[in-house]
């Protein structure tokens, strides 16, 4: 690490030390959250059936429902379960030409998808054989494209958990 990168991680530090002890209450004081969980994560989708293959066949998230988008007559809605009532959901937008926008469009970082050990084993097997690019973090931690571009991780730490450490 360069000295100005030693400096900026410092100052970074700096700042997120000050909205922990503003922001951060111990976890015993902790209001319990309003939400109940993750209903669905809407992502876009440019073929159906490619995308149904990727999910289903390849990461086994089974596909729950298949409907007309509401919102978009011709457009599909789709789900996957992806555990505990969670699931990942997608619009396709047949016709509607977004072009050069598609790229901004929610500013989604990735997904993170928790399995157990064995199933990110399973997975990581597949999706080589499949030749998905990959990029593996810590032994627990897989990212991936899928096939419209998102960025997917599948992490085996228990949920609650990053890289061993507490985050709720």
């Amino acid at each position: 690490m360069t000295v100005d990168e030693q400096q900026r991680s410092e100052e970074f530090e700096r700042r997120r030390a000050v909205i922990r002890d503003t922001h951060l209450k111990p976890a015993g004081s902790r209001p319990q959250s309003s939400a109940r969980g993750l209903h669905h994560a809407a992502l876009i989708s440019s073929d159906v059936e490619r995308t149904v293959r990727f999910y289903q066949d390849l990461l086994e998230f089974p596909l729950t429902e298949l409907i007309e988008n509401r919102d978009y007559p011709g457009s599909s809605h789709f789900f996957f379960d992806i555990g505990n009532g969670n699931l990942l959901a997608f619009f396709d937008f047949p016709g509607l030409d977004i072009g050069p926008y598609r790229e901004v469009f929610g500013g989604l970082h990735h997904v993170a998808i928790s399995v157990s050990l064995p199933v990110w084993e399973r997975l990581r097997a597949k999706l080589i054989d499949a030749g998905v690019e990959l990029a593996e973090h810590s032994e627990v931690s897989l990212y991936f494209r899928d096939p419209d571009g998102a960025r997917l991780e599948l992490i085996a730490d228990p949920l609650g958990e990053m890289y061993g450490s507490k985050v709720l």
